[in-house]
């Protein structure tokens, strides 16, 4: 069987181009049978309101790949607000403090870890981010000419998991930060946070770009007025780090940054095609890396600090990190209580785009769902995250860690694949990808090396992995390596099994 081929024109065809890392991909795919949500409201009432949010610009599409003449963004700068209101949180302020916290690194260890790993970990995000604007496909979706169409569904469930932990951290860590101004309940801090989340993730990319382009400036006043009535407290206890204490924070730090990939291209599929991919990677490197690496070095000094000042002690008690920020801002009198509130609802611009990825996470996973207008989805799935948070919420600061070492192992195995299949097997030409066949099963990979890659990866990463409930034999040494396992190993072993794969079904 031959290799399947899109429809191009000529014009088109003469400007498919080698790929060159990060060069123009001056390549225009179009869809001659693009298929939209096919669910029909039942009832009149339901009919009405759904056309009427469709009258709104409400968002219905989900997986459904973004047809040539509807790729009109060329606000191309919208990618980096996306990323850097993503990240311009309290969650990157809580992952650095990990490093001192439950790595026992000192201040100096802890910002090099965070600087070197986050600049290297930021490379599969941003770089995948520029394949929305090539094929119009959301990342998972985009996964199928790797893993399958059935194959697709593992790291469809993946992607659900990691969204629902990262959200569901996210909102406890906003709940603890209006909790610690109101007299409230964490619960009810954590259904405000899930409430404006699920309507920004509602209405859909367009409301989404305006929330991100908006929600980072009063996070960055908040931040800086904590680095300026804080600073002067900040002290370094240098210990001696082993590499072990080195590579498990460094794992964490991983963890966090990694997972971005499997929804980067979500943001980016109505982007003009014939945008700069190096333009594109540069807004989404700089839009990842500068907010997380500052708000983690922050992180990792208020934890180096907080147990010599006794307010601060007081406040971040058991990991509340909420608690403790507030404490940092308490020489700011009544005016902390404002920033607090903008701190808290500073989560949500990392909740809502989760949200947003995550329905189209589960259409993967569940194809029939992409018959369901997204923002149907957005409601299920901010509904699960508000539950799980509340039932969860007085058990965070060690599922913080448990998890973002975790999520490291399978996004790097899944990041690993996808990229050797575009930049070796298809040379690195969107051109190569059968654009009309998305959702026809006979006419994708089988996917049977992509599943088989990345359990191999996953199943050596524990032999390097190092958590609560298990450490192996090489973590016991060196420490947490299983990330870098996990893509080493995939790497090496999907070539030969994806020559086996394509000698057996013919593509």
């Amino acid at each position: 069987m031959s290799q399947h081929h899109p429809q191009y024109s000529m014009e088109d065809r003469a400007n498919i181009i080698v790929f060159n890392p990060m060069n123009s991909f001056d390549e225009k795919p179009s869809f001659e049978n693009e298929v939209t949500p096919t669910w029909t409201p039942s009832g009149s009432a339901s009919r009405f309101l759904s056309e009427k949010l469709s009258s709104w610009g409400v968002e219905a599409r989900g997986i459904h790949p973004v047809a040539v003449e509807d790729k009109t963004e060329k606000h191309f700068i919208k990618i980096f607000f996306v990323w850097l209101s993503a990240n311009m949180n309290i969650l990157p302020f809580a992952s650095g403090t990990l490093g001192p916290a439950m790595f026992g690194l000192g201040l100096r260890d802890s910002c090099l870890v965070i600087l070197f790993f986050n600049l290297i970990c930021a490379i599969p995000p941003a770089y995948l981010t520029t394949w929305g604007a090539k094929l119009g496909f959301r990342q998972l979706c985009a996964s199928r000419y790797t893993f399958g169409y059935y194959g697709a569904m593992v790291p469809g469930l993946l992607a659900v998991a990691a969204g629902l932990g990262f959200s569901i951290l996210n909102i406890i860590l906003g709940g603890q930060a209006l909790a610690s101004i109101a007299k409230m309940s964490w619960t009810v801090g954590i259904v405000i946070i899930s409430v404006i989340s699920l309507v920004v993730s509602f209405c859909g990319l367009k409301v989404l770009n305006w929330y991100q382009n908006c929600i980072w400036v009063p996070c960055l006043v908040v931040f800086v007025v904590v680095t300026g009535v804080s600073g002067e407290h900040f002290a370094d206890t240098p210990a001696p780090a082993t590499v072990a204490q080195i590579f498990n924070f460094g794992a964490t730090i991983a963890g966090y940054m990694i997972p971005w990939s499997a929804l980067s291209s979500d943001y980016t599929a109505y982007f003009h095609p014939r945008v700069s991919s190096w333009r594109i990677f540069a807004y989404s490197y700089l839009g990842l890396n500068i907010p997380t690496i500052s708000l983690q070095c922050l992180g990792a000094a208020a934890a180096i600090s907080a147990p010599s000042i006794p307010g601060w002690k007081a406040g971040y008690g058991d990991g509340n990190v909420g608690g403790l920020l507030n404490a940092m801002l308490s020489p700011v009198g009544g005016f902390s209580k404002v920033l607090m509130v903008f701190l808290s609802l500073s989560v949500t611009a990392t909740i809502a785009p989760t949200i947003y990825s995550m329905c189209l996470a589960l259409q993967t996973l569940v194809p029939p769902l992409a018959a369901v207008p997204r923002y149907v989805l957005s409601v299920f799935a901010a509904t699960v995250i508000t539950v799980l948070a509340i039932a969860g919420q007085h058990k965070f600061y060690a599922a913080l860690s448990n998890f973002l070492g975790i999520i490291g192992y399978w996004a790097g195995a899944f990041v690993s694949v996808i990229c050797v299949e575009h930049l070796y097997f298809r040379k690195g030409k969107f051109a190569l990808y059968d654009l009309q066949s998305w959702n026809v099963p006979s006419q994708l990979p089988l996917g049977a090396a992509a599943l088989a890659a990345s359990l191999s990866g996953f199943a050596l990463a524990t032999t390097s992995m190092n958590q609560v409930w298990y450490t192996g034999p090489i973590a016991r040494k060196i420490g947490d390596i299983g990330f870098g396992v996990a893509i080493a190993v995939a790497t090496f072993c999907y070539i030969p099994l994806r020559y086996l794969e394509k000698r057996w079904r013919g593509f």
